[in-house]
């Protein structure tokens, strides 16, 4: 989908990020605002965020496919129950087709980061070319991070590495004219992209050998259990067209399902008794499928919550079976030409090796100024952690957004009808400015992460979104989907500080 490399001037509102959310901001902004004043920054040279970058083999989502599409743009094309990489991706641009986003993207433009100037009441981006390295200027009234956490891929830093003759691919980056037919693969990692990677490639490879990670000794914290991926007939997909409000009904029974699933993670009596039947389910499934060999690599110990689910819709535990298949949690010392040395002193041949080790955490890297210059992380220094409120805004910000910020970790749909709401003021002329009160945002976030305490995503085990220097949780969000409907569209009314014009009546 063809997309512009040339900024405009002055905008309402500029967006970082093409993705899925990115995508939503924009839609939102031409349907519920009448706005057709923004620009849309994306590096890549294509909209479509993560599902444009991640194309490696066997690359899908784990979200039921009526709940994986907006609600404003319900999707009755899914060929299966979790889609591909492919069919999200078309979805994306069939989304901003009808919705005529193209033409306010532009891509090859990376975010260095943004001011606010208190003068003008307006934000003076700054962006780079990737092209040429120029950098320049964009002003707007309001600004949108849209940018999402698994964004740029983890290093592999490790000895040896300058001798390897054969080729390396991060799953983030895939190669394709890296051919993989009869080559020796090494992959890293077993999270979700390995979980699907490995047994889409088995069959054409001579060998796969996985290496995962297992902590101080202890079985791998993750829980697999059975995929229940399906073939969606092309009747049910007339059906939906025909009849939206059954797809409709549809993604309610998902969402409640998926509401009432979050009480596994609470530290009460039902919680736990939901954590040990998870547990035993995933057990019973890997002893079930799994050679004997390979379960202390693979039963979980941890309770589940500590690291994300892998729901195994591939067949990556029966996979496990094949004699070209090798799981081992010997430890990579070093690289040889064509070979990997692990700490066993064990040598395996590899042709190829594949990076499935994850994503650096760099979406607020960005150098960010608010009001008087302050920045974001000296913000985050007197809050003594990295917080947000309602996930969303921060005070001393005015007119800026995430719409992936901390403690977002669930991707909830409510935040962009909160911001609609929200920036309407700005949008219309009747507001300068908007923030959050600093007291609001800082019961908000007392009142969040005491909820975390009162489950295992934060006191379950060591793991990525648990922030290192100060122990807290700052990706997970703890209560459910209404209840965020609830706080950013009831409750929340009174927690935010407009500056107006003279001319406009204080209480608008």
């Amino acid at each position: 989908m063809a997309i512009s490399d040339t900024p405009p001037n002055c905008v309402s509102v500029v967006i970082i990020g093409a993705g899925f959310s990115g995508l939503v901001v924009a839609c939102q902004l031409k349907q519920q605002l009448n706005c057709d004043d923004f620009v849309i920054y994306d590096r890549a040279a294509t909209l479509g965020g993560t599902w444009a970058a991640n194309t490696y083999p066997g690359c899908g989502v784990d979200i039921p496919a009526p709940f994986y599409s907006l609600s404003f743009a319900p999707n009755a094309e899914f060929s299966r129950f979790f889609p591909k990489q492919q069919e999200v991706l078309q979805y994306l641009e069939s989304v901003a087709s009808r919705y005529n986003i193209s033409g306010h993207v532009v891509g090859n433009t990376e975010w260095i980061g943004a001011s606010f100037q208190d003068s003008t009441k307006t934000w003076l981006v700054k962006l780079r070319d990737v092209k040429s390295g120029q950098e320049y200027i964009q002003e707007s009234k309001i600004l949108v991070s849209a940018v999402g956490g698994l964004t740029n891929p983890n290093s592999f830093r490790i000895d040896g590495i300058e001798r390897f003759q054969g080729s390396m691919i991060h799953t983030a980056r895939w190669d394709h004219s890296v051919s993989l037919s009869d080559k020796d693969v090494v992959v890293i990692g077993n999270g979700s992209s390995a979980t699907q990677l490995v047994p889409a490639i088995a069959s054409n490879v001579h060998s796969v050998t996985q290496f995962i990670r297992v902590r101080e000794n202890m079985s791998s914290p993750k829980h697999y259990f059975p995929g229940n991926d399906i073939t969606i007939p092309s009747s049910w997909r007339t059906t939906f067209r025909r009849l939206p409000a059954l797809l409709r009904f549809v993604r309610l029974l998902i969402f409640l399902y998926l509401e009432t699933s979050l009480l596994q993670f609470d530290l009460t009596k039902t919680g736990e008794r939901m954590r040990e039947e998870a547990r035993e389910k995933s057990c019973r499934y890997i002893e079930q499928y799994a050679p004997e060999e390979y379960w202390d690599l693979l039963m979980p110990t941890a309770d589940i919550g500590c690291k994300r689910r892998v729901f195994d819709h591939d067949g990556y535990i029966s996979c496990l079976n094949r004699d070209n298949v090798h799981l081992t949690n010997d430890p990579i010392i070093a690289l040889r030409e064509h070979s990997v040395l692990t700490q066993s002193g064990k040598t395996y041949p590899a042709d190829v090796i594949v990076l499935a080790n994850g994503f650096s955490l760099t979406q607020f890297d960005a150098e960010l100024r608010g009001r008087h210059g302050h920045s974001r992380k000296g913000h985050w220094q007197e809050f003594g952690y990295i917080e947000a409120y309602n996930s969303v805004a921060m005070s001393g910000f005015p007119n800026f957004f995430y719409m992936m910020g901390p403690n977002s970790g669930r991707g909830h749909t409510s935040i962009i009808y909160s911001l609609e709401r929200v920036i309407k003021p700005v949008i219309s002329g009747e507001a300068f400015t908007v923030e959050p009160k600093v007291s609001s945002e800082r019961a908000y976030n007392d009142q969040l992460h005491t909820a975390l305490e009162k489950t295992v995503l934060t006191n379950a085990c060591r793991s990525w979104y648990i922030d290192e220097k100060t122990g807290r949780n700052w990706v997970i969000y703890p209560w459910s989907s209404f209840y965020m409907w609830y706080t950013t569209h009831v409750a929340g009314l009174g927690d935010w500080i407009y500056e107006v014009s003279t001319s406009i009546p204080a209480n608008m």
